[in-house]
This record gives structure tokens, C-alpha cells and sequence, in this order.
């Protein structure tokens, strides 16, 4: 991960930072590029979009809460009512009626608000929960290079940390928020009720807390969202770090990673304290309004009760109203600050569940209805690779006008040494990348009709094994694959009996925390999600590079058969796979040199016969002797 300091950018306020240094602590290092976040426009109408299906439990949930708060605000006329009954000097049983009516009245508040606390929380989690499917559905579909771009902190900070902050919100904040909405506007609707004089009294304190409002939140916004930032370049930090870490000890580069973890922890946490100390700053402020507020309500009683306007107790009941506004307010306004918070990491969810669904450019797919015969015998698909020019970062190209065709059921292996550009030009095919310039055409015939399943699959030798058992690992290639199909995949690449050994066999709960799959089993199981998907195109990147000698040739067969009837592309880890291919092509220096047979090839004496060469010379004698047919691949079609 570059370390290199971004642009200095202002502070929260729109001043430099005050540390009078050019760190930015908010902004990604260079040579990032964060995934998306949505406007506040597009984050409002997001949540609209979402809240718009459910807006009989929305009405029902603030309808409750309005009553609640209503039944509430009767206490204080029932404590005002007492304080007249004791000033005209009453008898004491006067003083039981009101006594009951406040203990009905909190019994009342009581239920009404445990209904309306329950429904806004039922409306926020059903909301989140329909939020989170559309993020992970996007996340799951954003194109491999936009995700290396943001670094995966930044899609782990995401995923974590930022549903955890909305979700908190959603959980604690948004009832309470609601329901001291309510209150506020409802008590000085009461204050005013009472007598206007009253609730001009109390307006006084309106300006210095909206003035406080705004002044939080145009400090606030940008500072969380740069602290989300410093969070996820923290996390990178750290993923690159863990992850290289062998490298990292054996480099003696321990101190250098150590630092830089330090530094963006430093930047997380400096972010933390300004927040810390805006906060601060924003409650010193309302403490001014609230006692400004009060003092000129108990001014306006004690001027209208010598008047003779109001009553004591009246008085008293405008009093108490205010200062029943201390509790809600300072909620609204601890609140608005986990609302900022949540709205920051809301519109970076927002930007991921609002990507459309990646179309490569430069790539189509065709495809035509079957004919009664196409649809007996399995044709696959034509690629077509025009012009191919391909570059990671601007001015380092790959590739270079790379122009290749696969005819249908032709298998194809690439091959050359390391660093030409092979798996570049594979995952441009399987459209994992789109091509810097040209363009790559996959034309399916006999397959259905056009966006019928996936034209190109792609295995490669690093295939995750997801926790569960292992027909689920096998049905994420095809959810509705009945028991005897997922056999049938497993006997096509020799992977039945072990599975069938296994203490439950398909039951088997495999991955993390499971029980443990050899290098050669997964990739087993990869080839055999690739024959359940049934792609008419296929592409092994190495796909059998991590099976030791003594499990080679069984993966290469199993792989063999895993792509028989399929047009394939092949990126050879041994040559013998690309001695028994159709057709060889060697690519170096992110061009195609050699095209043709193996015999070919070895006859010309170019890049590949120099290849073979080097291999044979290493290889056992049984292993120098390519096969130039196919082996047996036929799968019996009962299974």
C-alpha cells in the first residue's frame, strides 16, 4: 500500500489543519481510489425508496409515538393543578383526584411508548436489513479491478464498521430521536396553549440552539466522513501488513510496517479526539441557551402571576414544560450527533448498493435460440479477442494488440513465461477485467437465449472453500442441482470417492471450522462447480497448479474432463497440458509470438520449443512424451 500523503485538504471547519503540519488525515494515500459514496440527495432518497413499501408500519410507528407523547405532557397540568390546590389553601382530599389521573397517565405513557419504541425499531431493522442485502448483492458484483483500486479496507471498513454504526442507530438512536422530536414540538405546543407569552419566552433560547445545530453539523459532516476514511486506510494498512507478513519478517521490515500502522492509527485517532473536542464545544453552547430559556420563562410567570393573568400554578405548569425540554433536546442533540455519524457511513453503503451491475466494456455476449439438434448435442461458444490493449495503471500497458480467436470446442492452452501477460489476457476473456482498448466478443450457439446463465466461467488455483457442507459449496454454481447431479459433477472429475468417504459425504461440513480439504480436493471441487454452472466457455488459470506431483496428472484429467465439449482457454502450469491441447499459443512481453499444434511449435524452434526444452530436461521420461490425443473424457450421461 503506497504510503505516500495525499493533498492537504481543510479541516472540519474549513480551516487548515491545526496541527501546522501537511498531513491530511482524512484522505486515502495516493494511488487509491475509494469505492463511490452517495450524495446526501441521492442517501435521503435512498432511505425514501426503502422506507416507501413499509408506510403502513411507518404510520403506525409515529402514531403511536404521538400518542404517547401526548398522554405524557398531562402530567404537568396535573402537577400544576396540585400546586393551586395547595396555594388556595383546598382540603387535602382535592389533591387525590389529580394524584390518580398522573399514576393512569403514567401507565398509559408507559404502554403507548413501548408499542411506539417497538414499531420504529421493527421499521429501522427492516429497512437495514433490506439495505444490507443490496449492499452485499453489489458488493459481491463489483468488478475485481474497482475493489483492487479501493484497497479491501476500504470495502472491509464498509461492510464492518459502517453496518455496525447504522445499525446501532438504527437500533438505539432512531426510536429515542423520534420520540424527543415529538416531544419538543408537542411541548411547545402546550407552552403556547397555555398563554403565546409563554412561548415567545421560550423561543428565546430557539436561536442560539438552531445557530449551535448548524454550526455542529457543518463542522461534523466532513469530519466523519474523513474519520470513515482514516478507518478504512487504518484497516488496509493493517490487511496488507498480516497478510505479508512472512515477507515482511523476511525483509526485516518489521519497524517500517510497525510505523505505518502507527501513523494510520495515529491519523484514526487524532480524527477521534477533534470529534471529541467538537462535541465538547456544542454542549457549552447549549448550556447557554437552556438557562437563558428557563430564566426568561420564570420571568414571564412571575410578571403575568403579579398581573394576575395566570395562576401559580399555571406558571408553574409553563415552567415545568421547559424545563421538560432539557431531556429531550439534549437527547435531539446527542443524537444528531450519532446522525451524523450513521449519515456518513449511510452514504457510503449507499454508494456501493447504488453501482449498477457491472457490464464490461469492450465485451458482449450473443447468443441465439436453440435448434432441436443443438439442444442433444452441447456446442460451446466462439471467442473473439480484437485489438486487445490492456494496462493496470496508465503508461505501464500488459498487453499489447492482442488478437486471438477460440472456435467453438476448440481447446486452447497459453502459455509463456512469467510475466507475459497470460492471466491478464484470461481474466480479459472471463470479463473479471475490462480491456484498456479492443474489444473481446463471446458468441454462444446451441446454449439458450442471450443472458441465459454465464458465457465464461474462470478457475483459477485460488478457490475458496465457504463454511457449511459441501453440496452447498457445490450448489453455488447452480442453486436448484438435485443430489444425483452434484454425484454426477463429483464422478466427472474423479472426485466422487473421496467425497463419498467423507464422515457425512455431501453432508460433510467443509471450509472454516470443517473438516479439511486437501490443495488437490479443492480444486476438485472448483472444476466440479464449473461442469454443475455448464458454461459453453471455460478458462483454467493454473487451475491445477497447486496439486503436488503425485496429484497432477489425476487433476489435469480431472481437469480434461471438467471442459470436454466446452470451448476452453487454458493457462498451462505444466506444458504436458498444453502438449494434448488443439492448439498452443505462447504469449511474451504482452504479445502472442507462436500460434499452433505442439509438433508445430517444437519444429520451429522459436519461444515454445525453448520452453519445452527447458521442461523436458527436467521432467521424468514418462512426462517428456506429450499424448497428442485427449484422453478418455466421455461422462456417462445416466449419472
Amino acid at each position: 500500500m503506497s504510503d505516500s500523503p495525499g493533498t492537504p485538504t481543510t479541516g472540519p471547519g474549513g480551516a487548515a489543519p491545526d496541527d501546522g503540519s501537511a498531513r491530511d488525515f482524512g484522505s486515502e494515500p495516493a494511488g487509491r481510489e475509494l469505492l463511490p459514496t452517495a450524495t446526501p440527495a441521492r442517501t435521503r432518497a435512498a432511505v425514501r425508496e426503502l422506507v416507501r413499501p413499509r408506510r403502513g408500519l411507518t404510520v403506525a410507528a409515529f402514531a403511536a409515538m404521538i400518542v404517547a407523547t401526548g398522554v405524557g405532557l398531562l402530567v404537568q397540568p396535573l402537577l400544576g393543578r396540585i400546586v393551586d390546590i395547595v396555594a388556595d389553601h383546598r382540603p387535602p382530599g382535592d389533591i387525590t383526584l389529580p394524584v390518580v389521573l398522573l399514576v393512569l397517565v403514567a401507565l398509559a405513557q408507559g404502554a403507548t411508548t413501548a408499542l411506539g419504541l417497538t414499531l420504529v425499531s421493527r421499521l429501522g431493522e427492516t429497512v437495514l436489513a433490506r439495505l444490507r442485502e443490496r449492499f452485499v448483492e453489489k458488493a459481491l458484483r463489483l468488478p475485481l479491478e474497482q475493489v483492487e483500486k479501493a484497497g479491501a479496507g476500504d470495502l472491509t471498513a464498509r461492510v464492518t464498521r459502517d453496518v455496525s454504526v447504522v445499525g446501532e442507530a438504527v437500533r438505539d438512536a432512531l426510536p429515542e430521536l423520534a420520540r424527543s422530536l415529538l416531544a419538543i414540538a408537542l411541548t411547545l405546543a402546550a407552552m403556547a396553549a397555555l398563554d403565546w407569552r409563554f412561548f415567545l419566552a421560550a423561543l428565546i433560547a430557539v436561536p442560539v440552539q438552531a445557530s449551535t445545530a448548524r454550526w455542529y453539523v457543518r463542522n461534523a459532516v466532513p469530519l466523519y466522513a474523513r474519520q470513515r476514511i482514516a478507518t478504512g486506510s487504518q484497516q488496509q494498512q493493517l490487511l496488507d501488513t498480516v497478510a505479508g507478513a512472512g515477507t515482511v519478517r523476511a525483509f526485516r521490515l518489521e519497524e517500517e510496517h510497525t510505523e505505518r500502522v502507527t501513523r494510520r492509527s495515529s491519523a484514526a485517532v487524532e480524527l477521534t479526539l477533534r470529534g471529541v473536542r467538537l462535541v465538547l464545544d456544542f454542549y457549552n453552547r447549549l448550556h447557554i441557551a437552556e438557562y437563558a430559556g428557563l430564566a426568561a420563562v420564570l420571568v414571564t410567570g412571575f410578571l403575568l402571576v403579579r398581573g394576575g393573568s395566570v395562576s401559580i400554578g399555571t406558571a408553574t405548569v409553563a415552567a415545568l414544560y421547559f424545563h421538560s425540554l432539557f431531556s429531550p433536546v439534549n437527547a435531539a442533540l446527542v443524537l444528531l450527533d450519532d446522525a451524523q455519524s450513521a449519515t456518513a457511513a449511510l452514504a457510503r453503503l449507499v454508494g456501493v448498493a447504488d453501482q449498477p451491475s457491472p457490464e464490461p466494456d469492450g465485451r458482449a455476449h450473443e447468443s441465439r435460440p436453440r435448434t432441436a439438434a443443438e439442444a442433444e448435442a452441447k456446442a460451446g461458444g466462439t471467442v473473439t479477442v480484437t485489438g486487445v490493449h490492456h494496462a493496470y495503471e496508465p503508461g505501464r500497458p500488459v498487453l499489447h494488440d492482442v488478437d486471438l480467436t477460440l472456435r467453438a470446442g476448440e481447446r486452447v492452452a497459453l502459455v509463456g513465461p512469467s510475466g507475459a501477460g497470460k492471466t491478464t489476457l484470461a481474466k480479459l476473456i472471463a470479463g473479471v477485467h475490462r480491456p484498456t482498448a479492443g474489444s473481446v466478443r463471446v458468441t454462444t450457439d446451441g446454449t439458450g437465449e442471450s443472458g441465459d446463465g454465464v458465457p465464461v466461467a474462470l478457475v483459477t488455483q485460488e478457490t475458496h472453500v465457504f463454511a457449511g457442507p459441501l453440496a452447498d459449496d457445490l450448489r453455488l454454481a447452480r442453486a436448484d442441482a438435485t443430489g444425483d447431479e452434484l454425484r454426477a459433477a463429483l464422478t466427472s472429475v474423479a472426485a466422487l470417492d473421496w467425497v463419498e468417504a467423507l464422515p457425512e459425504g455431501l453432508a460433510t461440513v467443509v471450509g472454516e471450522g470443517g473438516h479439511r480439504l486437501t490443495s488437490a480436493q479443492v480444486q476438485q471441487l472448483a472444476l466440479a462447480r464449473l461442469v454443475l454452472a455448464d458454461p459453453p466457455v471455460a478458462v483454467l488459470d493454473e487451475a491445477t497448479a497447486e496439486a503436488g506431483s503425485t496429484g497432477a496428472r489425476l487433476l489435469e484429467q480431472a481437469a480434461d474432463r471438467a471442459v470436454n465439449g466446452r470451448t476452453a482457454l487454458v493457462v498451462a502450469h505444466r506444458l504436458t497440458q498444453a502438449a494434448t491441447a488443439d492448439r498452443i499459443v505462447v504469449m511474451d512481453g504482452g504479445r502472442i509470438v507462436e500460434s499452433g499444434t505442439h509438433d508445430e511449435l517444437c519444429a520451429t524452434a522459436g519461444v515454445y520449443a525453448s520452453l519445452w526444452e527447458a521442461w523436458s530436461g527436467t521432467r521424468p521420461t514418462a512426462d517428456q512424451t506429450p499424448t497428442h490425443h485427449r484422453p478418455d473424457t466421455t461422462t456417462p450421461k445416466d449419472h
